[in-house]
């Protein structure tokens, strides 16, 4: 097993190659920033996925995060809680169309840009409080009082209080 965070096609291929006999090589945070990253290396290309699609992926997450926690509020907000971790990860992606070198590589921060919609542009903002913006889009209100703040604080991001 080969270990690196990986997030393009590109660092896969080489890992394998350069080792042959790895049987499988790390993902890691990777799969955080672009969940998609399997079907990219399985399909061998790079995906310019939508908005819409990065948004349905998220609405599983949702889905999946109230079958196992309930739909009662301490549930509600526990899926809320682990989407903005994730989201704090996710906004890193810069989708291909809008990238001047291909491949995206792990360091790299979303340089200022204007997504090709509205919801791609939310998605992209380092501001935890637009992605406390995206969770009420699928969990609702966030409680009176509400306060997010990435769990690895990097001083990149801000606070978001009271959404």
């Amino acid at each position: 097993m080969g270990g690196q965070d990986n997030n393009v096609i590109a660092n896969w291929n080489k890992h394998k190659s350069d080792c042959p006999e790895l049987s499988s090589c790390m993902i890691a945070r990777g799969a955080l920033i672009k969940p998609w990253i399997f079907t990219e290396i399985k399909e061998q290309r790079h995906w310019d996925i939508t908005s819409g699609e990065r948004l349905n992926i998220l609405k599983d997450f949702v889905r999946f995060g109230l079958q196992h926690w309930g739909s009662d509020t301490k549930g509600v907000e526990t899926t809320r809680h682990f989407l903005l971790e994730w989201l704090s990860y996710t906004f890193r992606y810069i989708p291909v169309g809008l990238l001047d070198v291909i491949p995206q590589q792990i360091n790299w921060r979303p340089p200022s840009y204007f997504g090709r919609d509205d919801l791609e542009t939310l998605m992209m903002s380092e501001s935890a409080g637009d992605w406390v913006r995206i969770s009420e889009l699928l969990l609702g209100k966030v409680p009176e009082g509400f306060t997010f703040a990435p769990k690895h604080k990097s001083n990149a991001y801000d606070r978001a209080e009271n959404g």
